[in-house]
This record gives C-alpha cells, sequence and structure tokens, in this order.
C-alpha cells in the first residue's frame, strides 16, 4: 500500500539551529514517537529501533535512514526502511524543506512511503490517521526541542 503525505511547521528559531537541530541525534531521540535506540552512523544515516501502534497491530521496527542531498541550512532528502516481523514492513522517503519566515523557520515535508504486511491489511483511512498523528506529534516535540 502506498501513502503520500505533506505538511509545514512554523519555527521560532533560525534556519542554521532549525538544520543542526534536525541533524543531531540526541535531539531526534527526544522527538521520535516509539524511539527506543537511535544511533548514528558512518554514511550520513542512522540505525533506530522503534514501537510503534496502529489500530491493533503492535510491533518493534528496526529500520535505516540515509540522508542525501544535503544542502546546508536549506534542506535533504531521507529514505528509509524498516521491518517490523509478522506486522510488516515500510519503506519510503521524504524531502525535508526550511526556508526563513517571518521571525523564524518554514519546514516543509513531502513524504512518500510504502507499506506491507499485516500494517497493509488494516486499511489507508487508519494508516494515513496514524501517520499523520506520528508526525505532528514528532514535530510538536521537535518545536518544544527548539
Amino acid at each position: 500500500m502506498a501513502m503520500t503525505m505533506t505538511g509545514e511547521i512554523e519555527l521560532a528559531a533560525p534556519r542554521e539551529v532549525v538544520w543542526a537541530k534536525l541533524n543531531d541525534p540526541a535531539v531526534l531521540k527526544a522527538c521520535i514517537p516509539g524511539y527506543e535506540e537511535l544511533e548514528q552512523t558512518e554514511d550520513q544515516g542512522f540505525r533506530a529501533v522503534a514501537k510503534m501502534k496502529v489500530g491493533p497491530v503492535s510491533a518493534r521496527f528496526k529500520g535505516r535512514v540515509t540522508l542525501s542531498d544535503l544542502d546546508p541550512p536549506n534542506g535533504y532528502k531521507i529514505a528509509g526502511e524498516g521491518e517490523g516481523g509478522v506486522a510488516g514492513f515500510a519503506k519510503g522517503g521524504a524531502t525535508v524543506a526550511l526556508a526563513d519566515k517571518d521571525s523564524g523557520t518554514l519546514l516543509s515535508y513531502s513524504v512518500e512511503a510504502q507499506i506491507g504486511g499485516k500494517l497493509a491489511q488494516l486499511g489507508q483511512r487508519l494508516i494515513n490517521g496514524t501517520a499523520k498523528k506520528l508526525a505532528d506529534e514528532f514535530f510538536v516535540n521537535f518545536a518544544r526541542a527548539l
């Protein structure tokens, strides 16, 4: 099952500060919902473990995220994939863009993802609702971290 999601959030911090925090594993650990482990790798990426619950399906996802097209402090692309055992898998990518806005920064994102296994059987509406909720939770946490 494929899904797409876009959004933007205004952050009360300069673009350079937002960029630094988006690349700081300690900040990301504090912001990612369900986070259990996050480790930076040498190849502009991270290994992560997060516990997620989508409707009746709960699983620990182990995954890998790679950053590319780095354009400090304007944005980058993220590609990732994760396995949740019998719950299924998720893989996809996102584009993150930062722009000056009033007295802060406008962060825009566009996500394309593919999911399979039990997760895909839950239905598009539940998946999209959960994905939006997790994204909102991340950005609320991220705004607080700034």
